[in-house]
């Protein structure tokens, strides 16, 4: 299982890396629809841009066994335009996991976790980029680990600054459970992420995050510092985006914190949505 996922990652860093050189070859801007100008929108949340981004994530070395788990969060973002001033951006995640020994030893689980599903209600703006709304835990777990067997329900925010090439700001959620199983615990969490990235008239781009995660049932906090690289290119007619980030623990309780991680994010862009 290690080298079938080490290889799965080997293989989108090659496509990540010979996309760099492919949008170089190219050359490729249009006027009014650069690359650099879809690179600052990939890097807004509430941009009215459709985009289907698969993120692949590989962690090691999870718990008392040495867990592996890899996860691929199908990630498809859908605006809707409500008036000429304020926009409807729904943001799906439905991860797909495999993991060994995270559970107890000599343990397999494969299928889908729960699904998290956010609508940010976004007005459009040229100086503070900001958006709020709700954020939904729907489970649709096939595993009985790999979800909570919970309906949560909680808001979501997000608040940035953007400039040309550059991006700061941070996207946060607090989810309550409110309906499901009477025998599976609570689910109470807390997310944020902060972020800033900086892109180029390739379309190339490079940036951090920082991802916190704090799950106040079980008294928990993860925090991992995540370096990023990305780039932009086209298979045909299809834009597409690429980036690799090192996962790296900072925080975490030895249950749940990995060794280290890698994350690559192949992503679907249509730019005339």
């Amino acid at each position: 299982m290690k080298l079938y996922h080490f290889t799965k990652l080997l293989l989108c860093i090659a496509f990540f890396f010979s996309s760099l050189s492919f949008y170089a070859q190219e050359g490729g801007e249009k006027p009014g629809n650069s690359a650099q100008e879809l690179a600052d929108k990939l890097a807004n949340p509430v941009a009215s841009l459709i985009s289907v981004p698969l993120q692949n994530n590989l962690n090691y070395g999870i718990g008392p066994y040495n867990g592996v788990k890899y996860t691929i969060n199908i990630q498809p973002v859908i605006p809707f335009k409500l008036s000429d001033n304020l926009n409807l951006i729904t943001r799906y995640i439905l991860p797909v996991v495999d993991q060994r020994n995270i559970t107890g030893l000599n343990t397999h689980e494969f299928g889908l976790s729960d699904a998290t599903v956010t609508a940010f209600f976004a007005p459009k703006s040229s100086k503070l980029i900001y958006g709020i709304g709700p954020a939904f835990l729907v489970p649709t777990a096939t595993e009985k680990f790999l979800g909570t067997e919970k309906f949560g329900v909680g808001p979501s925010v997000l608040v940035m600054h953007q400039g040309k090439g550059l991006s700061v700001g941070f996207i946060a959620n607090q989810i309550w459970s409110v309906a499901g199983a009477n025998d599976r615990a609570d689910f109470n969490s807390f997310y944020t992420q902060i972020f800033l990235s900086h892109s180029y008239k390739s379309g190339a781009s490079w940036g951090v995050n920082a991802e916190i995660t704090q799950n106040w049932e079980g008294n928990t906090t993860l925090i991992s510092l995540n370096p990023t690289m990305g780039g932009i290119t086209k298979f045909g007619d299809q834009v597409v985006q690429f980036s690799v980030q090192p996962l790296i623990p900072i925080v975490g309780h030895e249950s749940i914190r990995p060794d280290w991680g890698l994350r690559a994010v192949i992503a679907f862009v249509f730019p005339g949505s």
